[in-house]
């Protein structure tokens, strides 16, 4: 396994375990992350997606966990942080579906 690879499957799992310890409310959000950081893991692994472009969809990510975070922060995720979660994690997935498959390859 590429080391890069490694290591965003390593913070997936990671990230995963700590939302199960934190008595997460939000389980589907949660679960569709940890598929996203396994398809951007599969991606940079693969080759499939660029230094740079693995590095923009962490961020995404990691700015959906702060959003996340805040709507957990008071003990209640309203639907409307829910909808804001959700399209958030449309649009990622979005991009790394693109990403993924626009033709750059890592190394090139």
């Amino acid at each position: 396994m590429h080391p890069i690879a490694r290591s965003l499957t390593v913070l997936a799992l990671a990230a995963i375990s700590s939302f199960a310890q934190a008595g997460t409310q939000t389980p589907n959000i949660d679960q569709r992350e940890a598929k996203q950081q396994a398809r951007i893991a599969e991606g940079a692994g693969s080759g499939a997606l660029t230094a740079k472009e693995t590095q923009h969809l962490e961020r995404e990510q990691a700015r959906i966990n702060t959003v996340e975070a805040k709507a957990k922060a008071d003990g209640q995720v309203t639907r409307k942080e829910r909808q804001k979660l959700h399209a958030m994690q449309d649009k990622a997935s979005h991009d790394i579906q693109h990403a993924k498959h626009n033709g750059k390859v890592a190394g090139q």
